[in-house]
Order: structure tokens, then C-alpha cells, then sequence
């Protein structure tokens, strides 16, 4: 073993350490590990650099400004209120109604909107049923999970696959392509979901106090998740004065699906962690939208938008899809050989017609972009980049497949998913398509056989966080506002994820032949 490929294996697993502990944001660990790679002459300041101009890493930037678009036209609340039965109902038959619609809508905007927005009206809901919200908050966040699989924007693993495919000079997933596996897994797991989450859910551990917005008089309850930005992170509330910064008062803290009892005044702070607030009117106008916050709990507390503005954003919507599938057609490409019509392309109009017409507001739309998976995502190239030059890719790939010679291509693609799923449960979903990226790339040439089955289930083990809620931010969120405990996941999650283990390793060579 050479010393590139000894240094890059100790980068690596002090990187996968720190982001298990979480002792920073993943994109400052990611680029850390970056800067190690740069000093040691592993890579070249362009080589450093490619991945902040990478064009996926830019469509998904941009995806997050034509979902805070969506968002505030107040289209999906409508639509989940409209869903959601009126009438007395089983745990089963709602969650039939709600999860296909929820995995149709996260196919085209990102799931972390989607879940803030649905998360309280669904648990307000629930109580007004007198139907347990444990039941119905994990199976929101896996739902969005699901149908992030269906499409290329689905979710930003997908994109970030995609931009490393193009790269190393392979042609790119089309918008819909990852469908013909990723919508047979999506039904799939809907149906596992409306059939157990009444068994392996838990019910009714929500205390009264943790109430989602209760009005009295000009105050409001309101439960806010805090966020990586929130500036009373690792200090207690008799230090920081929460009071003064935000004008509430926090009336109880919530962590890991408990309450903190005790002297919980004196308990230091966390990123994820649930406050129940009591505030006045102009709490949520004011700190809705901040990145301080991950997700307050309210609903009308925005000006809604004009109905023509509501209808445009949503004919944008349906340009920027239709326009991204019909621009991939060979007739398309022949016509205007010199331009490509791709997602990158509508995106972008989409983003600065929505900019012009006050969807969003301009002058903070900084704010509504998360930065740090930004960061992430142009690392995760330089660091794919730095395993392949170094020769670590290649060195793995040839021990996997001594281990697994006998038994072919389909045991492989077996192998890569099990080491993608593991990293994404245990680190990020980017960070783990970044590490398994070139393995995958070096088996298939060690092979010589097509890599795009590898490159597929790569996007779907990356996005297959089901069994712990620390691999994706939405199981995060539901955490908090469910009061789940870490085991739950595991109760649910787990079967979950063998089920799509199953299922892509069967469906993927069907589509895609090795």
C-alpha cells in the first residue's frame, strides 16, 4: 500500500469519525479533509475547485430558491388540507391518502420544505382525529424519501451522481430515468408504510405541552426546531437570553423524542433540538423563514400570495419538468444541436422569472439556500477526485472483487449498495455518494462492464436513510416534532431498508444491463 493511498484512507476515516460525532457542519469537515488532500499534493487547486462550478451543485442551489417559490405560494397547504380526511378514519386508509401525494410532490421540490410545511398540520390534524401523530410523521419523512428516488431533482444525491457521471465523460441520468426503478421501490414502500406504521409506530407518547400553535389572546405557542445557524447552540438558557433575541419565552425542551425534565434551564443547547415557545404575533412573520430555525410550527402566519402569482408559480413548475423531459428528446437535441434544453437550463430561467415576480423575496434570497450542503457537494467531487487519483478507489475495488469474484457483477452491485447505505446512515447521503462514487467506478472498469447500474444504485442507497434519523435532515425534523425516540426508526426503518436493498439489486440490472 502506497503512502497516497495510506494518507487518503486515514483522511477518510478521521472524516466519517467527525461527522458521526458532528463536531462540525459536514461541509466545513468535508472540506477539511479537502485542504488535507490540496496540502499533500493529492490534488490541484483546479482539481480543488471543480466542484464549486460543477453544474449539478448549481441546480441544486437554484432548486432550493424554486421551492421556497412553491412554498410561499401557499399551494401545497391547500393541498394537504384538502387531503386529509374530514371524517373519522383508520391510521391505515390516512396514511394511503396522504403518503402517495406527499412522494409525488417531494419528486419535484426538495423534501425539507415539503416536511416543514406538512409536519405540524399533519399532528394538529391527528389530535383533532384522535389519532395518534406518531403514526403519521415518520411515514411523511420516508414518503419524501421515496419519492426523491423517482427523479433526477428529486433529492441533491441524485444530482451530485449525476454531475460525477459527466465528468468522468459518461452521458447523464435524464430527468425521469431513475424512475423505472426508483417508482416500483416508492409503491413499494408506501404500502409496507400504510400496512405496519400502525404496528411498529408508537402511540400517543406526544405530551400536551408539546402542542403545536396554540392561540390565546395576541400570544401563540409555537414549536421551533433549531437550526445549525441558531447562535444559543452549546450555551444554556440561563446564559443565553432568549427572550431578548427573539421576544419568547421557551417553555420546554425537547431532545431525541423526550422531554428534558429537571433543570432543564441549565441544559446546553443543540442543533435539532424542539423548544415549545410562547410568543407574540410577530414572532413567526419575523423568524419563519430564518435559517435560526429549521421549522416553526405555524400555519397563516405568512401574507398569502395573489391567485395570479399562485398560478404562475406553478405553470413555472410544470415548464421547468416538462421542459427539462421534452429537452432530452434525440428530435430536441437534433433541432437546436448547439443548446441544451436540460434541467440546468430551466432551472434557471424558472429561478429569475420567480425572483422578478416577488415569489421569493430577492433581497434575502441568500437565506433561503443551504449553504452547507453547497459546500458539501463541491467537496464531495474533490474528494471523490482525490480517491482516484491516489489509487484508494482502485485498491478497494480490487479487493472487493476478490471477495466477491465467484459470484459476478450482481453481488458487486449487492456490495456497493451495503457500503453507500451504511456511510448515508452514519454520515450524510452527499458524503456517502462521494465515497462510493469511485469504488463503484473502479469495480465496473476492473469488470470492463457498463457502470451505469452502479452509478443507479448508488442514488438509491445514498437516499435510503430509514433506519436512523441522524442520515437525513427530514428525519431530523420529524424527530423532534414526533417525539420519537432513536429505536423507533430502527423498528420501522429497518425492514424498510431491506426492502429496497431487495429490490434494487433485482430491478437495477433489469433496466441498465452490466
Amino acid at each position: 500500500m502506497t503512502f497516497e493511498i495510506t494518507y487518503v484512507l486515514v483522511c477518510l476515516a478521521l472524516m466519517v469519525i467527525a461527522l458521526i460525532y458532528d463536531r462540525m457542519r459536514p461541509g466545513m469537515i468535508l472540506f477539511s479533509v479537502v485542504v488535507l488532500f490540496f496540502c499533500a499534493g493529492i490534488l490541484s487547486p483546479k482539481e480543488v475547485l471543480e466542484g464549486f462550478s460543477n453544474k449539478g451543485m448549481i441546480t441544486v442551489a437554484l432548486l432550493f430558491l424554486v421551492s421556497e417559490g412553491i412554498r410561499k405560494s401557499g399551494v401545497l397547504e391547500r393541498l394537504i388540507f384538502a387531503m386529509l380526511p374530514k371524517k373519522t378514519c383508520t391510521v391505515a386508509s390516512a396514511n394511503l391518502r396522504i403518503l402517495p401525494v406527499v412522494a409525488s410532490i417531494s419528486a419535484f421540490l426538495n423534501n425539507t420544505p415539503v416536511v416543514v410545511i406538512f409536519a405540524p398540520i399533519i399532528k394538529n390534524w391527528a389530535r383533532k382525529m384522535h389519532l395518534s401523530p406518531e403514526k403519521f410523521l415518520i411515514p411523511l419523512s420516508y414518503a419524501t424519501i421515496l419519492g426523491g428516488m423517482c427523479t433526477l431533482i428529486g433529492t441533491s444525491t441524485n444530482l451530485v451522481v449525476d454531475g460525477m457521471i459527466q465528468d468522468h465523460g459518461y452521458e447523464g441520468f435524464t430527468i425521469f430515468e431513475l424512475g423505472k426503478v426508483g417508482l416500483i421501490i416508492a409503491v413499494v414502500g408506501i404500502l409496507y408504510l400504510v400496512a405496519f406504521s400502525k404496528r411498529l409506530l408508537p402511540d400517543n407518547r406526544l405530551k400536551d405541552e408539546a402542542a403545536d400553535v396554540n392561540e390565546s389572546g395576541d400570544g401563540v405557542r409555537v414549536e421551533a426546531v433549531l437550526g445549525a445557524r441558531f447562535p444559543g447552540n452549546g450555551k444554556t438558557l440561563s446564559e443565553f437570553d432568549f427572550y431578548r433575541h427573539y421576544g419568547a419565552t421557551v417553555r420546554s425542551i425537547h431532545r431525541n423524542g423526550a422531554r428534558i425534565q429537571g433543570d432543564w434551564m441549565n441544559v446546553r443547547l443543540s442543533e435539532n433540538d424542539t423548544l415549545i415557545l410562547d410568543a407574540d404575533s410577530t414572532f413567526i412573520p419575523t423568524w419563519g423563514d430564518s435559517r435560526v430555525f429549521i421549522m416553526v410550527s405555524a400555519q397563516g402566519a405568512e401574507p398569502e400570495m395573489g391567485k395570479k402569482k399562485k398560478y404562475l408559480a406553478m405553470i413555472l413548475l410544470l415548464v421547468m419538468i416538462i421542459g427539462a423531459t421534452v429537452g432530452e428528446l434525440p428530435p430536441v437535441k437534433e433541432l437546436v444541436p448547439n443548446f441544451k434544453l436540460d434541467m440546468f437550463f430551466f432551472v434557471c430561467v424558472t429561478t429569475v422569472i420567480m425572483a422578478w415576480c416577488g415569489m421569493f423575496n430577492p433581497k434575502k434570497y441568500t437565506k433561503y439556500i443551504s449553504w452547507d450542503v453547497l459546500i458539501t457537494i463541491a467537496c464531495a467531487f474533490a474528494i471523490s477526485k482525490a480517491m482516484t487519483n491516489s489509487g484508494f478507489a482502485d485498491c478497494i475495488a480490487e479487493n472487493i472483487i476478490g471477495m466477491t469474484d465467484s459470484l459476478g457483477p450482481w453481488a458487486l452491485l449487492a456490495v456497493i449498495f451495503l457500503i453507500t447505505n451504511i456511510f448515508t446512515e452514519l454520515i450524510t447521503n452527499n458524503a456517502a455518494a462521494a465515497l462510493s462514487f469511485p469504488i463503484a467506478l473502479a469495480v465496473a472498469e476492473h469488470l470492463h462492464v457498463s457502470p451505469t447500474p452502479f452509478f443507479v444504485v448508488i442514488c438509491i442507497a445514498a437516499s435510503a436513510s430509514f433506519s436512523t434519523p441522524i442520515g437525513y435532515q427530514t428525519n431530523l425534523i420529524v424527530q423532534g416534532v414526533g417525539g420519537y425516540k432513536f429505536t423507533d426508526f430502527v423498528k420501522i426503518g429497518l425492514p424498510l431498508n431491506i426492502i429496497v436493498f431487495l429490490l434494487s439489486v433485482f430491478l437495477i440490472p433489469l433496466f441498465w444491463e452490466f
